[in-house]
């Protein structure tokens, strides 16, 4: 295993703008979509990105729909590997609901690497909400070749 620091070390910040262009969690062109901005986060692990779970996420009333937390934190990894110079895939995705999510208030998305081993890089993610971390993932991507 290599230290998770050191993945993707010396490649240069993937041009997301373009390769996710109608993507739905960062998309420039995507009418429908979020529209986040993943940027390094404070703490230098990774990116972080803030959504404002406005009515369009709505599932149940007045709660983020799950499947759209889920979209958050895989997106949230997805650019964390951009901005490591790394193009990778979702394999496996787990997320733990901790708590609801709640619309028409701001979220903050977290995302790092835990390690990385030939072409397999293994990721965290969180969601906090009101200073409680309401949603948490992991997942496994693979490089694209």
């Amino acid at each position: 295993m290599t230290d998770p620091a050191r993945a993707g070390a010396g490649a240069s910040a993937v041009d997301w703008a373009t390769l996710h262009r109608r993507c739905i969690v960062c998309g420039t062109d995507s009418p429908r979509g979020l529209g986040l901005v993943f940027t390094p986060s404070a703490d230098g692990r990774g990116v972080e990105a803030l959504c404002a779970c406005d009515e369009r996420v709505e599932g149940y009333g007045g709660l983020v729909h799950g499947g759209v937390v889920s979209m958050l934190l895989d997106g949230a990894m997805a650019h964390c590997l951009f901005h490591m110079g790394c193009v990778a895939h979702t394999g496996e995705l787990t997320v733990r609901f901790r708590s609801p999510v709640l619309v028409d208030r701001e979220a903050r998305i977290r995302a790092w690497v835990e390690r990385s081993h030939g072409r397999l890089r293994v990721l965290g993610a969180d969601l906090w909400q009101d200073g409680r971390v309401k949603a948490t993932a992991t997942a496994k991507f693979l490089e694209a070749k």
